[in-house]
């Protein structure tokens, strides 16, 4: 039997899933969600093809198309999998990704790598920081570790020896772009330059959330919930079925 899937959930960095949880438990009360993790092996590429490749043959098995919804380097590979099969996709959520999609929290830990010639402990836990803010300062050192996992095991263009290179904007089904006004990775001046491929005819929308980070959808998961299911109601893509009181 085929899953029956509305919202699939993209994640390429197992040990940050724990950040996901409670964006997606909210999104579940409404809309059948599944979450399509990838797990890279240290001795394998990093690059973004092989996961790309799977994730079509897991949506070319399904009835039907899903809204298709990722945050960082995990929303990347959503946009660039509705490029190559917008068929698949009813619509594309990005959270924290900006109109030039190579610019993420790993671009900026090997940027300061490169430019402070840190350790890594020194940069993980000054991106700790940046990435959550002061208010998670008795985690910073298992953010930090889970930062570190991620580096390892998530497939990115970046490396010590240089950024990768992503087409900017361009999508081509229904999109959604959240960020936050506290996000260093993606501020707001840069989330405002996807007016440029925004298409409002078809319900395309640009969506801030007033603080929260880089990962302003664990902190503000509520609002976030609500930013996303308002966008699949108003795209009249797919309604949804009346909130069930809990």
């Amino acid at each position: 039997m085929k899953p029956d899937v509305d919202v699939l959930w993209l994640n390429l960095s197992l040990s940050l899933r724990c950040l996901h949880r409670p964006l997606l438990r909210e999104l579940s009360y409404r809309l059948k969600v599944a979450q399509w993790d990838y797990h890279q092996e240290l001795d394998e590429p990093a690059t973004l093809a092989v996961p790309l490749t799977l994730l079509h043959d897991y949506l070319k098995s399904l009835n039907h198309p899903v809204h298709l919804a990722g945050h960082g380097i995990s929303g990347v590979l959503g946009l660039l999998y509705a490029r190559q099969h917008p068929r698949h996709v009813k619509s594309l959520t990005l959270l924290g990704v900006g109109p030039h999609p190579a610019v993420c929290w790993q671009s900026h830990y090997y940027m300061n790598r490169r430019l402070l010639c840190c350790d890594r402990t020194l940069v993980l836990s000054m991106l700790v920081s940046h990435l959550f803010g002061e208010s998670v300062r008795p985690l910073a050192r298992e953010l930090a570790c889970r930062l570190q996992t991620a580096l390892e095991e998530t497939p990115s263009p970046h490396s010590l020896l240089g950024d990768g290179e992503i087409p900017p904007g361009d999508s081509p089904v229904p999109l959604l772009v959240c960020g936050s006004r506290d996000d260093i990775v993606v501020p707001p001046e840069t989330l405002t330059h996807w007016q440029h491929w925004i298409n409002p005819y078809r319900g395309d929308q640009i969506w801030q959330c007033p603080e929260g980070r880089h990962f302003f959808h664990y902190f503000q998961a509520k609002a976030v919930s609500r930013a996303l299911l308002q966008f699949w109601q108003a795209s009249a893509i797919a309604p949804l079925e009346p909130l069930q009181c809990r």
